[in-house]
């Protein structure tokens, strides 16, 4: 048989797609774990509904998960694929506008009955009219060629049904010239007690390789090169792993207990399942009866003299609000990670969003400013998880970490820190004294309170939700008091401005248009102004990680721009906080509230026009 054509390519977007009982997250996963061992940059970005199990073959209960991978660096999981596997009609049916036109979809036809097309509200079987004439078909029963290859094995049909998504994972290792070594060895640890299932899932993964290299059905074969990584240990990471490992970090460099106090909440849930496997860091995690018992529990671990840390998301800041707002008060450190999805009230629980930012920052009683910050991509949730701890501790101050849903569960590789290289936080608490303690004294640089370790002789206060008086701490009434405190506790965290780095612009330092953001738009953002610099466009990008306070030198560098663009996924929360505190400069929102990540495409189109006007 002649040897089949290998061609290489720079950049492939695949996207898997089929029920929620079909295996896709695993099966991108594991595609993901692979193209990680094989050395490619890569971006992921799992889509899943938010029902356990939603009615199988139906448009809510598709599943899918798309990964871009590249000989090069790279900040998204592609826009359109290259490549869909859809394992049903509805499957297709909800991912056919996530392809290219030309690109290449491979269907499982043994899936396409009269009763699944009517599911999927197909009027027609698309496999025969002329809905996918623009695309490349491979039309695989891939349902009937794991029946066959698996008819030897000791399990049952349904069991044998379920290793169809391995068959199409080997198809796909074969097309982009994968190793399936990663794979066969996961399987074995995965189902070691169960071998008569490793083995059927192995079998029909190489069935599916082998089928593909075999057969007419897929003449090309693609490679893509390793691509060009700084020297180091990588591992894959997603925001939620990034932001366990850092809070682990973090404690071991104050020489802290971490205490993670929670109640499981999609999309912030894997937070505490993470930090639960750490044990031998000496965490201690607390899956509470509910938001309220979860942050009460952390913010008695603050004020016992360890790192006080809750996650949830944006309902589960609602509930916490009353207690964030005791962490205020007592001036107590806390860490509060809010991983955002889509609101408002339950909402689309798996899907993402960056609604949160306004409530974080004004949603409680009385006046109480807290620093909040956010992190840009997977991997720099480790960074900032260690910097909300930082800040917590040397300022006394509750703070929060503005994740969401898709830096959560989205990852990319991650180059290992030198541990040896990292800060450590420094904390000092009071010593034993027969001298008159002062709890609400404050440093004269930072205004943080001291803070005294329960039980240290001498050191005894009063703690709680009433209006402390300054420096005693004695329950008080005194307007002048109240005043005097709640102006300490505001400028404290004002003073945090000058203990961050200054934001940095990508681009003209001046100019016709800026691009200003924050969070998890990072990515698609940087990566439209690049294709937009190969077309002369040279606008200008200032990306937050701090957003209370803001970085000292930002109004310095707004005023250089004629307009300033602000991209959101939300209905222009930073965009009303940039036109009050800057009230003489121009701003434009770019707002997309639709479970999704902005496509890079999206934002080209609006900044090319913003520049052309």
């Amino acid at each position: 048989m002649e040897a089949k054509k290998k061609v290489s390519a720079a950049a492939i977007t695949v996207r898997f797609a089929g029920d929620s009982g079909d295996g896709m997250q695993l099966t991108g996963d594991q595609f993901t774990d692979t193209t990680a061992v094989m050395g490619n940059d890569f971006a992921t970005f799992p889509d899943y509904p938010a029902e356990i199990r939603a009615p199988a073959g139906t448009l809510p209960g598709v599943s899918s998960f798309q990964i871009q991978f590249s000989d090069s660096v790279i900040f998204t999981p592609g826009d359109q694929a290259d490549v869909l596997v859809a394992m049903n009609p509805a499957a297709l049916k909800v991912n056919l506008p996530n392809i290219r036109k030309n690109g290449l979809i491979i269907v499982n036809e043994n899936a396409f009955s009269e009763i699944t097309l009517k599911k999927a509200n197909w009027a027609a079987n698309p496999l025969t009219d002329e809905t996918l004439k623009n695309y490349q078909v491979i039309k695989v029963g891939l349902s009937e060629l794991t029946k066959n290859a698996l008819k030897d094995h000791p399990i049952k049909l349904t069991e044998v049904e379920r290793c169809k998504n391995f068959f199409a994972l080997g198809m796909m290792f074969w097309l982009y010239d994968r190793t399936m070594a990663h794979t066969v060895h996961w399987i074995e640890k995965k189902f070691a007690k169960r071998p008569e299932i490793a083995a059927a899932n192995i079998g029909a993964l190489k069935a599916g390789y082998h089928f593909a290299d075999i057969t007419e059905t897929m003449p090309v074969q693609y490679h893509i090169e390793k691509s060009a990584q700084e020297p180091g240990v990588y591992r894959k990471i997603s925001g939620n792993e990034a932001l366990a490992i850092g809070l682990v970090a973090a404690g071991t460099l104050a020489g802290k207990t971490i205490f993670y106090g929670s109640y499981p909440i999609t999309p912030a849930s894997s937070i505490l399942h993470e930090l639960a496997r750490r044990k031998e860091f000496g965490v201690k995690t607390f899956q509470a009866e509910d938001e309220i018992a979860a942050i009460g529990a952390a913010i008695g671990a603050a004020f016992a003299g360890e790192i006080g840390v809750t996650g949830t998301s944006g309902p589960g800041i609602c509930l916490k609000s009353e207690a964030m707002n005791l962490a205020v008060m007592t001036e107590l450190p806390l860490v509060i990670i809010d991983v955002q999805r889509g609101g408002p009230s339950t909402g689309m629980p798996t899907k993402t969003e960056q609604g949160d930012l306004l409530q974080v920052l004004y949603g409680r009683n009385g006046d109480s400013p807290m620093p909040v910050i956010a992190p840009k991509t997977p991997s720099d949730c480790f960074v900032m998880a260690i910097e909300a701890v930082r800040l917590a501790v040397k300022y006394m101050t509750p703070v929060i970490l503005l994740s969401e849903g898709y830096l959560a569960e989205a990852s990319e590789p991650w180059k290992l820190p030198e541990v040896e290289k990292l800060p450590k936080i420094e904390i000092t608490h009071p010593k034993a004294t027969k001298d008159a303690f002062l709890p609400y004294a404050r440093d004269p640089q930072t205004l943080a309170r001291p803070w005294a370790v329960p039980g240290t002789p001498g050191l005894e206060h009063r703690i709680g939700g009433l209006v402390k008086a300054d420096l005693t701490g004695n329950v008080s009434y005194d307007p002048d008091n109240s005043q005097k405190m709640i102006y300490l506790r505001a400028e404290k965290v004002s003073r945090i401005a000058q203990d961050i780095p200054d934001a940095e612009v990508r681009g003209p330092k001046s100019g016709k248009l800026l691009i200003a953001a924050w969070g998890g738009t990072y990515g698609p953002i940087y990566q439209a102004l690049s294709d937009l610099e190969r077309e002369g466009l040279k606008p200008a990008h200032v990306h937050l990680n701090y957003i209370n306070p803001f970085p000292k030198n930002l109004a310095a560098i707004f005023k250089g721009y004629d307009k300033i663009l602000v991209p959101e996924l939300n209905r222009g929360q930073l965009l009303m906080l940039f036109r009050y505190y800057f009230p003489d400069l121009n701003f434009k929102g770019f707002h997309k509230i639709k479970g999704q990540p902005f496509q890079v495409a999206e934002l080209t189109d609006v900044i090319r026009a913003e520049m052309e006007k």
